[in-house]
C-alpha cells in the first residue's frame, strides 16, 4: 500500500516519508497501493516470479507511541506500522494524482461524490468492509471535533459542525445508499474536496458503542489492531517491535512474506545491523549514507522528499476551536526575520544531513506543483549575520548592558528559549545546539532544552508554556493545500499563526466560485500565500530533504517514489 495519502506529523527520526495525511502533523501525517504488476525485478523476470515465504526486519529508529490506528494516530514511527497493515479508500500515483482502491467514486460538480466499494473487502477480524464503516468513521471524527488532528478533513462535510455541535443526530451530507455505495455533500465545491476528504474507514465490530475519546487508548488501538492491508498485527511489545503475519485474506490477493518484524534498534547500530543482515528494510538518516553506500548487501533509494523542516514560533494557543495569536514574545517580525538570516542553513544541511538537501525560503517542497520560484518570493534568507543585526538594531533589540546579548526593546533580558525532540540521536543535540550558536553569534542569548520525542508533541499540541520556539517538520499530502496546517481553525498550526490575508488566499484556492478547475489561478493563490508567509515567517523554513532508504538485496520488488512505496504486499525475499 502507498503510505503517501497520509499528511503525517514528521519527528524527524530516522522516518522521513512514509505517510501522508490529511493533516494536517503539525504533521500533520499514507496507506495507499502502488500496483507495479507490469515492472517486476530480480529472478521474476528470468520467468521464475515472486517466491513465498520468509521473514523481514523492518528497524525504526524511533520508539513507536503504540497509536495504531490510522484514525488515532499522530506519530510518523506508529504512522509506519500502521502503513504495513491497513489500506486506504483511495490511491495516489507517482503525479501524486488519486487513483481508485478500495473505492471509485464519481461527480458532476466536485461538492456531490458518490463512491462505490470493492465488494468481498475483508478486515482482519474476518468482517466484510461495507461503507457503514467508513460512515462509522467520519462520525467518530465529527465527534471529536475541532481537537481531532484531521478535523480539517471531516468538516468540509455538510452538515458536520451541526453534528459536532450536538445540533443533529447525524452528518447530513453523508447518505448510505447500499452496503456498497454512499454519498458524501460536501458544504460548497471546492478543487480538492476528494484529496481532503478522510478516507480511512473505522471497524464497527471494533469500536461500536466506545466513547470516541477513549478509543486511542483501547486495546484495539495499542496491541490489537485491526486493519484492511496485506498483514495483520500478532504481537505488539510497547515501544519495542511490533510482529505481523501474513494476511491469506487480503483482496488483493495473498501476500508473498510470511512475517514482516519491526523493531526500534538506536540509530548508532543501523550500519552495523544491516551489514550483517539483522535489518532488512529501514529509512535512515542522511548521515549515514556514506556508510550505507559501502555495503555491499544493500541498495539505497533516494527519492525528492515532500517534507520540509521549520522552525517555530509559539505565537498564542488552541483555545479549542480555534488559534488565538496572543503571545507577544516573538510577534515582531524583524526579530523573526533576523533569526532566519542568522542562520548559515547550507552549512547546517551539509554538516548533518550528509549535503542530502537544500534550504528552502517557503513552507512547500519544491516537488510540489505549487512551490513559488524563490526569485519570485520578496526575500531570499541567504546566511547574512550582518543584515540579522541590522533587522536586529532596527527592532530594538540592543545590548545595553554591556554583556554582550541583546535586550528587548524595553531594556528587559531576553533569551530565546529553543526547545528539540530527543530519540536519543546524539546528532539531534548536535544540530540543534547549531541554531543556538548561530544566534548567539548575532547578539541573542539562547536555552537549549531536549525532550522526548514522544512528551515533545503532545506539549506543542497541548501549548505547553515551556515551548517557546521549537523544530519541527511537515510531510505534505498529495494534494498541498496548506490549510490544514496553517489555517485559523488547524489544530496542527503549532505556531498558532492568525492572518487573515493567509486565510483568504487558502480558502480561494480551493473555492471552485474563485478558481474553477484552472490550475495555474489555483497555483498563483498558493505563490502569493507563500510571498505573505515568506514576509511574515511565523515559522523558519530550514531545509528540506530526500528520502533515503536503506533495502536489502534479497528482498525484491520494493519500489519507491515521490508518493512512497508500492505494497508491501508486492515485496518478496529470495529464499
Amino acid at each position: 500500500m502507498k503510505r503517501r495519502s497520509l499528511l503525517w506529523l514528521t519527528t524527524l527520526v530516522l522516518v522521513l516519508s512514509m505517510f501522508l495525511a490529511a493533516c494536517g502533523g503539525d504533521k500533520k501525517t499514507s496507506t495507499n497501493t502502488k500496483n507495479n504488476n507490469d515492472d517486476k525485478k530480480g529472478s521474476e523476470q528470468a520467468g521464475t516470479g515472486p517466491q513465498d515465504g520468509g521473514t523481514l526486519t523492518y528497524a525504526m529508529e524511533s520508539e513507536f507511541k503504540g497509536l495504531l490506528n490510522v484514525n488515532f494516530y499522530d506519530s510518523s514511527s506508529d504512522a509506519e506500522i500502521i502503513g504495513l497493515f491497513d489500506d486506504t479508500l483511495i490511491d495516489y500515483d507517482e503525479n501524486l494524482k488519486p487513483q481508485p482502491n478500495i473505492a471509485d467514486w464519481k461527480t458532476d460538480d466536485n461538492k456531490v461524490y458518490t463512491f462505490t466499494f470493492q465488494k468481498g473487502v475483508k478486515w482482519q477480524n474476518g468482517e466484510e468492509l461495507k461503507v457503514q464503516d467508513w460512515q462509522f468513521a467520519l462520525e467518530t471524527i465529527a465527534k471529536i471535533g475541532p481537537e481531532h488532528p484531521r478535523w480539517s478533513n471531516v468538516n468540509t462535510i455538510q452538515g458536520a459542525t451541526d453534528y459536532n455541535e450536538g445540533k443533529a443526530d447525524h452528518i447530513s451530507g453523508i447518505e448510505v445508499v447500499d452496503d456498497y455505495t454512499i454519498k458524501i455533500t460536501f458544504d460548497k465545491a471546492r478543487v480538492n474536496n476528494l484529496e481532503n476528504l478522510w478516507t480511512y474507514p473505522l471497524s464497527r465490530k471494533e469500536f461500536e458503542g466506545m466513547d470516541p475519546k477513549k478509543m486511542a487508548e483501547s486495546e484495539q488501538v495499542r496491541t490489537k489492531p485491526v486493519g484492511l492491508g496485506p498483514y495483520k498485527v500478532t504481537k505488539v511489545i510497547p515501544g519495542e517491535s511490533v510482529e505481523l503475519t501474513r494476511f491469506d485474506d487480503y483482496w488483493k490477493g495473498k501476500p508473498h512474506i510470511d512475517k514482516i518484524i519491526v523493531k526500534v534498534i538506536d540509530g548508532s547500530l543501523t550500519v552495523g545491523e544491516l551489514q550483517n543482515g539483522g535489518v532488512d528494510m529501514t529509512a535512515f538518516h542522511p548521515t549515514l549514507l556514506p556508510e550505507i553506500e559501502k555495503l555491499d548487501n544493500v541498495n539505497v533509494e533516494k527519492v525528492p522528499g515532500l517534507s520540509y523542516y521549520y522552525i517555530g514560533f509559539k505565537l498564542g494557543h488552541f483555545d479549542g476551536k480555534t488559534n488565538v495569536m496572543d503571545k507577544p514574545k516573538y510577534q515582531n517580525k524583524q526579530l523573526r526575520q533576523a533569526m532566519l538570516y542568522a542562520i548559515n542553513r547550507d552549512e547546517w544541511v551539509k554538516a548533518f544531513f550528509s549535503g542530502l538537501g537544500a534550504p528552502l525560503n517557503r513552507p512547500v517542497p519544491s516537488a510540489h506543483w505549487i512551490a513559488a520560484d524563490n526569485k519570485d518570493l520578496p526575500n531570499d534568507y541567504k546566511y547574512d549575520p550582518e543584515k540579522a543585526k541590522q533587522l536586529l538594531d532596527e527592532a530594538g533589540y540592543k545590548d545595553v548592558d554591556g554583556d554582550g546579548f541583546r535586550e528587548d526593546p524595553n531594556g528587559k533580558k531576553f533569551v530565546v528559549n529553543f526547545a528539540h525532540y530527543d530519540t536519543g540521536n546524539p546528532t539531534y543535540e548536535a544540530r540543534a545546539k547549531a541554531m543556538t550558536q548561530y544566534w548567539e553569534a548575532v547578539g541573542l542569548k539562547s536555552k537549549l532544552t531536549m525532550t522526548d520525542v514522544n512528551l515533545y508533541y503532545d506539549q506543542l499540541e497541548k501549548d505547553d508554556p515551556s515551548i517557546e520556539v521549537f523544530y519541527g517538520g511537515w510531510g505534505t499530502g498529495a494534494d498541498p493545500d496548506p490549510l490544514p496546517l496553517w489555517g485559523k481553525d488547524a489544530v496542527w498550526n503549532y505556531p498558532r499563526w492568525v492572518n487573515e490575508e493567509s486565510d483568504k488566499l487558502l480558502n480561494d484556492a480551493v473555492d471552485m466560485s474563485v478558481v474553477g478547475t484552472d490550475q495555474e489561478k489555483r497555483k498563483q493563490l498558493y505563490v502569493d500565500w507563500q510571498k505573505l508567509f515568506n514576509e511574515e515567517v511565523p515559522a523558519l523554513p530550514i531545509a528540506e530533504l530526500y528520502d533515503v532508504y536503506a533495502v536489502s538485496k534479497r528482498v525484491q520488488d520494493v519500489k519507491y517514489d515521490v508518493s512512497g512505496s508500492n505494497s508491501p504486499a508486492e515485496w518478496w525475499i529470495k529464499q
